[in-house]
């Protein structure tokens, strides 16, 4: 990859030729100066220094996030410095990074040690010039997960953050799968990189997905165009979260360079990117329109996005306009055909502008708006560029002989030599082949199945529920119509209808809604759809659902349905107030309208409070309003009672498509009858798409029952099931008993030799249940289970809260504990000591642990339960006692977990573990018998980690030392000590004078003094 390797040793404050005076620094200031000094040779000394201290020094002290975002814009910008030179004031921008990667200095240093609230050591940590901007977490492939990694990373983030104040991402991996994220990322939003040459995909989980990410994520060229081009700080209101592009997008961008760059000197068609709703179309386009301007060989552009509705103009240029750091200047929205033209002609370089396709309508009775710009490095970008209105076709009214053409024709009149480029989110198959016309082949195709195979968008179930309409024989052809469809299509492409038209499709259409939207019926869906939901938001733990209706009269009457049955959901505040109707309207609308008509300002407020996961507002009602653009993860659930078709019907079913925490998968709950057309719409996808949406509900209500039936096989000869139907303390003396069984149940027929097989495979078959009754809330069959579902993650939320603290990462997201909990709250609310009292054991207490709560367990069948209960509660008690003791934690934590491993291999059975841990939580216990404070135990423990030097110098010599260590560094210490080289110094020679005086063996003095000083700086607050 063309590192340069060091062991942490070598950058040590202690090593013989430091690069660092402390072990709190986290920039190689000496790497850091050479670099500037060679990317910027005119700069003076005095410059230089200016330079480093702008990346040195700490501006948001508290706010890791801004602090990064302020260093991420002097790596890509650069630092503005201003000298004097020869009596004049000189400015530069100095440059911390080669782009063409000539001259960076790259290094990757394993077991790089760290000071800050306490000391750490991550795996492996890659510098750039310096910088530390790459940090790497590695677990064990036996006993590791991800989530053990990546919570590493967050306890280095809270403890050590200054490693994190120049950092581009974080890699975690277990040693088969790995994923990257940004400082900001949950685990959730850890993403794999599944190619090397953008082409080829390695599937997730084999043996080369870890080699896959190092050799196409971590190659230095890699690294500096996803730093350039790919990486941006989005801020909706609540602080910035940083956006790292995913390789489908990073790659993508890559193409489609190439691709404007050969269209500019051919016809103008640069392409298609067909990127699945969900999948980060918009910031796709962001990156995209960034590097475009960036390119030399463009000669600064102009981009002009193009959308076809108001709304989705003002959310892409919202999310543009969040992005501007990767334009290095503000995008601008064009109001009129002149404010587009006066923004063209203002600018003869440079610049993104925003505008709706109608704006390129030419006046009544002209047949064009004339030419905007002829210059070739205008870049025109067209979202949803499937619909059927970007077309060139030419259309004669019959009546007045005139032709009207298609948005197409227009744009080209207007920017002839411009390159075009098309962005869609379903296939152009879809609506024909219009759009190939238009824009040109495809740049690169992202589709639904590789989407939800990386994570990138979760699977759409669907679930038939329809409630039926009495329609004469002319009811397929009336379906089949929606009628706001065909108006605004009619009408966006040029067609005028004339008034005897449009009244004879307005009656086609009010006779289906008012069929629709019959009393009788409208009082049986509501009903069901508050009952589904009900059961949908204690499954998935709360989250959002989404009412289509099929008109604004149906919306405003399910509304009113809604809060007579949940009066607590109505407000009339928008700040309040758990449903809402999002529509259009205006003054001259009926009375019961008036309250659903909102300001922009307003239905901000609510899409704001929406996308909240802890907001109240959990179900919103609409016609056609968010179904495209809009974005909420936390949504899990769509009722659809509206008829829908095509593009129009996929881009609106993939709203419920988001990833968000552990949600599995989106529902969509159909009331009028889709299913033919959402076959007909996935016709026109891959049959590896199609596997990924609609999926029918009857195949997730097999699935539960399939996992519902390994659990019953597992737990065989337990009577179990008499708890599930008794009272709640009926539950709680059946906990300690199914606990006992899941951690002592047979793996293929046999006992284990390790005993953690037998909770690995109680704890996998319970994450499938619940995945499984997640998918298929809402069905009868869900329903009827729940309460057993409920008892086995009771089991496994108890087990669970023993293991937690332990040191182990947990293979399910902890976010399962509160499903779990809400499933069955009489169960689930017990708490690991009343589960101890159920099974007949007193809370065993640390600091009372005696010889006669041994005795009282050898009759208790429950042994492997209490050395489950031991083990979290002594993991707790090394945490709290040896804080600031890192020589003391590790020899306890050996200690345990060394006794552990005896009993799961099965040398030692339960009696003689527990005796074991409690000789470990006695030990805790005992202060030393010199009386040393904590500070010397320390220090004491820093000394005598090493055996050689115990055995030469005797346990009372080195208590003396430490005594006489702690005296030192008091003396020495000041505030913020560790960052200054002569105090370090000075300190590093006392503690040798004083190791000298007392004959420690000078052949390990080098050693010792790292640790001690290690130590010194972990208590530092303290002394200073």
């Amino acid at each position: 990859l063309g590192f340069a390797y060091l062991h942490g040793a070598d950058v040590s404050p202690e090593a013989d030729d430091p690069v660092r005076q402390s072990y709190h620094d986290t920039l190689l200031l000496p790497r850091l100066d050479a670099a500037i000094r060679r990317l910027n040779p005119a700069l003076p000394s005095e410059a230089v220094q200016t330079v480093l201290n702008r990346v040195r020094d700490t501006e948001f002290a508290g706010d890791l996030i801004s602090e990064n975002r302020r260093i991420h814009a002097l790596l890509v910008g650069g630092v503005p410095v201003t000298w004097f030179e020869g009596g004049e004031e000189r400015n530069a921008i100095a440059r911390l990074v080669d782009w063409e990667n000539g001259a960076n200095d790259w290094l990757a240093v394993n077991q790089f040690e760290v000071v800050g609230q306490t000391a750490r050591r991550p795996d492996i940590v890659i510098f750039l010039n310096g910088m530390p901007i790459i940090v790497i977490e590695l677990k064990g492939t036996e006993t590791g997960t991800l989530k053990g990694a990546y919570n590493q990373i967050e306890t280095y983030k809270a403890q050590v953050p200054a490693l994190f104040r120049t950092n581009a991402f974080t890699v975690i991996s277990e040693g088969v799968t790995a994923r990257y994220g940004s400082i900001s990322a949950n685990l959730d939003r850890f993403m794999r990189w599944r190619t090397v040459d953008g082409e080829n995909l390695v599937e997730d989980g084999t043996d080369l997905a870890l080699q896959t990410l190092i050799h196409g994520l971590l190659a230095p060229g890699t690294i500096l165009e996803l730093v350039r081009y790919c990486m941006v700080y989005e801020d909706e209101g609540k602080g910035p979260i940083k956006k790292i592009a995913g390789y489908h997008q990073f790659h993508a961008v890559r193409k489609a360079v190439s691709a404007v760059l050969r269209a500019r000197h051919l016809d103008g068609r640069g392409g298609v990117m067909w990127h699945t709703q969900g999948s980060g179309k918009s910031l796709l386009m962001a990156f995209l329109a960034g590097r475009l301007m960036r390119n030399p060989e463009l000669e600064n552009p102009t981009i002009v996005v193009i959308t076809d509705r108001n709304d989705l103009d003002n959310q892409l240029y919202a999310t543009f306009s969040r992005c501007d750091a990767l334009f290095g200047e503000t995008p601008e929205q064009a109001e009129d055909v002149p404010d587009l033209r006066r923004k063209l002609d203002q600018r003869k370089v440079g610049g993104v502008i925003f505008a709706t396709m109608q704006k390129f309508r030419p006046p009544k009775g002209e047949t064009g708006i004339g030419e905007l710009s002829d210059r070739s490095n205008v870049i025109v970008f067209a979202d949803e560029a499937h619909r059927s209105q970007y077309g060139f076709e030419a259309k004669v009214n019959a009546k007045t002989g005139e032709t009207r053409y298609g948005f197409a024709h227009h744009l080209r009149q207007a920017l002839p030599n411009a390159v075009h480029v098309g962005f869609t989110g379903t296939p152009i198959s879809l609506v024909g082949a219009d759009t190939q016309a238009v824009f040109g082949n495809y740049i690169d195709i992202y589709d639904i199945a590789q989407a939800v195979e990386d994570g990138a968008t979760v699977p759409i179930y669907y679930e038939g529920r329809v409630a039926k309409i009495s329609l004469g024989e002319e009811a397929g052809d009336l379906l089949d119509a929606e009628y706001e469809e065909i108006l605004e299509d009619a009408e966006d492409a040029g067609a005028e209808l004339d008034d005897e038209t449009r009244k004879a499709m307005t009656r086609k259409w009010a006779r289906v809604e008012a069929l629709v939207g019959a009393g009788p019926r409208l009082d049986k869906v509501v009903e069901d759809i508050l009952r589904h939901f009900g059961a949908r938001l204690e499954a998935m733990d709360g989250g959002k659902g989404m009412i289509v209706c099929m008109s604004r009269r149906i919306c405003v009457e399910v509304y009113n349905r809604i809060v007579a049955a949940r009066p607590d959901w109505h407000s009339d505040e928008d700040g309040a107030g758990g449903v809402k109707v999002i529509m259009t309207g205006a003054a001259q609308d009926p009375a019961e309208f008036q309250p659903h008509i909102r300001s922009k300002a307003r239905l901000e407020t609510l899409r704001t409070r929406y996308r909240d996961p802890s907001d109240p507002f959990k179900l919103v009602i609409v016609r056609d309003m968010w179904l495209t653009g809009f974005d909420a993860p936390c949504m899990h659930t769509m009722y659809t009672d509206k008829p829908m078709k095509g593009h129009g019907l996929m881009q609106a079913i993939t709203r419920i498509n988001r990833v968000f925490g552990a949600k599995p998968a989106g529902l969509v709950v159909d009331y009028i009858g889709l299913a033919a057309d959402l076959k007909a719409a996935l016709n026109h996808y891959s049959n590896a798409d199609r596997k990924q949406t609609g999926i029918d509900q009857g195949e997730a209500v097999h699935a539960l029952l399939t996992q519902l039936d390994i659990m019953r096989v597992m737990f065989h000869g337990v009577d179990y099931m008499a708890a599930v139907r008794g009272t709640p303390q009926d539950r709680i003396k059946m906990l300690p008993i199914a606990i006992e069984h899941a951690l002592n149940l047979k793996v293929d027929g046999e006992v284990p030799k390790d005993r953690t097989e037998s909770k690995k495979r109680f704890m996998k078959g319970v994450a499938g249940l619940v995945k499984a009754f997640r998918i298929a809330s809402g069905t009868l069959e869900a329903e009827e289970v729940k309460d057993e579902v409920g008892f086995f993650t009771a089991v496994q939320a108890a087990i669970r809260k023993m293991d937690a603290g332990s040191g182990s990462g947990r293979s399910v997201d902890e976010a399962d504990l509160a499903i779990s909990q809400l499933l069955n709250r009489s169960v689930t609310s017990t708490e690991v000591v009343d589960i101890l009292k159920a099974a007949g054991m007193d809370r065993p207490d640390i600091s009372v642990l005696s010889e006669d709560f041994l005795l009282g367990l050898k009759n208790n069948p429950h042994k492997s339960l209490a050395v489950e209960a031991l083990k979290k509660l002594l993991n707790g008690e090394i945490r709290t006692r040896t804080r600031t003791n890192n020589a003391k934690k590790e020899a306890f934590s050996k200690r345990l977990a060394e006794a552990l491993a005896r009993y799961h291999n099965r040398s030692v059975d339960a009696l003689q573990v527990i005796q074991e841990m409690i000789a470990i939580a006695k030990a805790l216990q005992e202060e030393p018998e010199d009386g040393l404070s904590p500070e010397e135990v320390a220090f004491y423990d820093a000394l005598a980690s090493n055996a050689s030097a115990v055995e030469l110098m005797g346990n009372e010599e080195l208590r003396v030392i430490a005594t006489e260590l702690v005296l030192t560094v008091r003396q020495n210490a000041r505030v913020d000590w560790w960052r200054r080289d002569d105090v370090r110094k000075k300190m590093r020679v006392s503690i040798r004078r004083i190791l000298r005086k007392h004959g420690f063996p000078p052949d390990l003095q080098s050693d010792a003094i790292k640790k001690v000083v290690q130590q010194a700086e972990v208590l530092a607050r303290e002394f200073s």
